[in-house]
C-alpha cells in the first residue's frame, strides 16, 4: 500500500483549511440550538465556507447534495441536511465540515447537545470524545496504525458501547479520501502497515450505544444503527511532523469538546 507523504513546506493550505473548518465548528456552538433546522446549519456552513476562502468538499462528491452531513441521534454518520427537520430538546447532533483550499483538505466533525440531553446520550458523547484524544496518543512514527483501533476498543467496549466497522478514517490532503484506511477497531492484518512521517490523515471514532452494525437509508447515504439506539463520532484531521504529532483542526478557541 503506498501511502502520500508531504513535507511541512507543502501543505500550508491544508492547514488553513483545517482552521476553517475548526473555526465554523467552533461558531456552530452559538447557533445550533432547538427549533433550528439541518439545512439552515448547512447553510451556515456554506455561507462561513465561502467567505473564508473556501469550498465545502461534500457538496457534489459521488453526488452527495449538501454541503455538510448533520447526524441526528441514531444517524452514524453522512446524514443529508433537511429543512424539514428542526432540532428538538433531547437531541445529539454531529455536524461534519470539510473545507478545500487550493486543492488541500480540512476535515472534522463535532458532537453538539440540544438543551439537556439524557445520560445516555452524555454518556455516549463523553466515551466518544475519550476515544478520539487517547487515539491520538498512540501516533507515532514506525508504530502499527492498528493501535488506533486497538486504543479505541479498549476505551468503549467497557463502557459497553461498541465501535462501527463499516466506516473508517482514512488519509487526507489533495484528495478527500486518500490511502491508507484508519479503522477504529482492532485488525491483526493492519499491523503492518505503519504511521509513517508526512502523513496527513483523520481520526472520526464513531460509537453506537448497542451493537455496531449500520445500515443505509434509501437516500442511498444515512448510515444508521439498525438497531436503532444512538451513536456518536469525533473527528480531527492529523499530520505527522518528525516526532511530532500536529492536530490540524484543533480548535481556535479551545472549545472542540463542551
Amino acid at each position: 500500500m503506498k501511502i502520500k507523504t508531504y513535507k511541512p513546506s507543502e501543505i500550508n493550505s491544508c492547514r488553513e483549511a483545517s482552521k476553517i473548518s475548526a473555526t465554523i465548528l467552533d461558531e456552530l456552538n452559538h447557533l445550533i440550538a432547538v427549533g433550528i433546522t439541518t439545512d439552515e446549519i448547512d447553510n451556515f456552513c456554506l455561507d462561513r465556507i465561502k467567505k473564508l476562502g473556501g469550498f465545502p468538499a461534500p457538496l457534489f462528491y459521488r453526488g452527495f447534495p449538501k454541503s455538510t452531513c448533520t447526524s441526528l441521534n441514531r444517524v452514524i454518520c453522512h446524514g443529508i441536511p433537511s429543512k424539514n427537520r428542526k432540532l428538538e430538546e433531547g437531541d445529539i447532533l454531529n455536524v461534519d465540515v470539510t473545507t478545500i483550499i487550493d486543492g488541500w483538505h480540512g476535515d472534522s466533525s463535532r458532537m453538539y447537545k440540544v438543551g439537556n440531553i439524557s445520560v445516555k446520550a452524555q454518556n455516549i458523547c463523553n466515551i466518544t470524545h475519550t476515544c478520539l484524544i487517547e487515539s491520538l496518543k498512540v501516533i507515532k512514527v514506525g508504530s502499527s496504525i492498528s493501535l488506533i483501533g486497538k486504543k479505541i476498543e479498549e476505551i468503549a467496549h467497557p463502557n459497553n458501547f461498541s465501535v462501527v466497522r463499516d466506516f473508517c478514517g482514512h488519509g487526507v490532503g489533495l484528495n478527500f479520501h486518500e490511502n491508507p484506511s484508519i479503522l477504529h477497531y482492532y485488525d491483526k492484518d493492519y499491523d503492518d502497515i505503519k504511521f509513517v512521517d508526512g502523513m496527513i490523515f483523520t481520526v472520526e471514532p464513531m460509537i453506537n450505544a448497542g451493537k455496531y452494525h449500520s445500515k443505509i437509508l434509501n437516500d442511498g447515504w444515512t448510515a444508521v444503527t439498525k438497531d436503532k439506539t444512538l451513536s456518536a463520532q469525533y473527528e480531527h484531521t492529523v499530520y505527522i511532523n518528525g516526532d511530532k504529532i500536529e492536530i490540524l483542526t484543533e480548535s481556535p478557541n479551545g472549545v472542540f469538546y463542551n
